[in-house]
């Protein structure tokens, strides 16, 4: 069974959005679980407090060292990566998503406030994983994000597995354009050679798609993809 365990301040936004349509179904017939653990559960002190002021001055507050460590420490200590969801991270990749989807879990570590002490990261070895350039209220959005990605591709919660396959980035392209009845729709037709029965020519259409929208919105994955093509090139 693939295993999430989620450290945060908010146990209750989980399963969220993970316990409807296709992940949920999953979640009720044990095919994945999902821990939401509560860190001010770890605290000493009566007030259960989690952060402090920072080191040096500034704004805002930070989570506690000793705190994050106690409710990490609380968790088995498995194979599963341990995870903290940070603007600063790598950002996540397709690539990134199937390998974790392939292993054992994740233990994924939501922070708050101006963050978390170095000195927890450093010590219990978190790989930081950022979804973009943009900042949240706090890690618990981009773990349900990184969750979602993830549980989809688990043997058995799509339903159709090649659906996963064809998709946005796993051949490091966008995806192409779908289409579906009505045939017409306010004066637009569905690309003609997507009914014309002819395999060959829909899937040299939808390669020629997917470059085209990958070359005008997205040149940084159009630079990766041709130097994947031609890596003479590169040298």
């Amino acid at each position: 069974m693939w295993r999430a365990s989620v450290l945060t301040l908010f146990p209750e936004m989980f399963p969220g959005p993970l316990g409807v349509s296709l992940a949920g179904k999953a979640l009720a017939a044990k095919v994945w679980s999902l821990d939401a653990i509560d860190i001010r559960a770890h605290a000493t002190d009566r007030h259960r407090t989690v952060d402090d002021t920072p080191a040096g001055g500034g704004p805002g507050m930070v989570m506690k060292a000793d705190v994050l460590a106690k409710a990490l420490d609380a968790i088995p200590n498995d194979d599963r990566p341990r995870l903290l969801m940070s603007p600063r991270g790598r950002p996540l990749t397709q690539g990134r998503v199937q390998d974790l989807a392939r292993g054992p879990g994740a233990v994924i570590l939501c922070g708050r406030f101006e963050g978390v002490d170095e000195r927890l990261i450093e010590a219990r070895k978190l790989e930081e994983v950022s979804l973009g350039d943009f900042v949240l209220s706090g890690g618990e959005v981009a773990a349900l994000a990184l969750l979602d990605a993830c549980v989809r591709l688990i043997p058995g919660v799509m339903g159709k597995e090649a659906s996963a396959a064809e998709e946005s980035f796993s051949h490091g392209l966008l995806e192409y354009p779908q289409y579906t009845r009505p045939p017409v729709f306010e004066g637009l037709a569905i690309p003609e050679v997507l009914t014309s029965g002819d395999h060959a020519r829909v899937e040299k259409w939808r390669q020629a798609e997917a470059e085209r929208l990958t070359k005008e919105r997205r040149p940084d994955l159009w630079a990766a993809y041709q130097a994947r093509k031609n890596p003479e090139k590169g040298r």
